[in-house]
């Protein structure tokens, strides 16, 4: 049992966006990739009929990131700038990082060139105990696991 090691916990995570974002959130999702399967029908040397499926265009999943709403603006300005024409100097290299229960980083998603295509703020109920949660959804060009 030497080699064993426990999960890492899912309420542990946080984002950094080269000094845009930064911070704690709720809920992060969409970490990954995939490709659309592309089908070659062909015949082979017996006349019967084979189906090839080699991968075809790769795709970016979007990162969706929930939070508690504060304060503090940097999601809405970060995509303020986007609003404003300026995706160019939107596009910012990031991080997810998860957490263990100490706080150590234990894994590391870096993704690249990545701006908000999504902002959404909360909604609010007079009757409603919860927090009000705002959302940003990025776009970006590579994710990597290096941690």
């Amino acid at each position: 049992m030497a080699d064993y090691k426990d999960p890492v916990v899912g309420f542990s995570f946080k984002l950094e966006v080269q000094g845009r974002v930064s911070g704690y959130f709720t809920e992060i999702g969409g970490l990954g990739s995939e490709h659309d399967v592309v089908e070659l029908k062909a015949t082979d040397q017996n006349g019967n009929d084979v189906v090839h499926q080699v991968p075809g265009r790769l795709k970016w999943q979007p990162i969706t990131l929930k939070r508690g709403i504060t304060d503090v603006r940097d999601i809405w300005d970060w995509r303020s700038t986007v609003e404003k024409g300026d995706v160019r100097g939107a596009r910012s290299n990031g991080s997810i990082i998860a957490l263990d229960q100490q706080g150590t980083p234990v894994a590391r998603w870096d993704f690249q060139n990545g701006w908000p295509s999504k902002v959404s703020g909360p909604q609010f109920q007079s009757d409603s105990n919860s927090f009000a949660i705002e959302e940003v959804t990025i776009v970006y060009e590579y994710i990597e696991r290096v941690q």
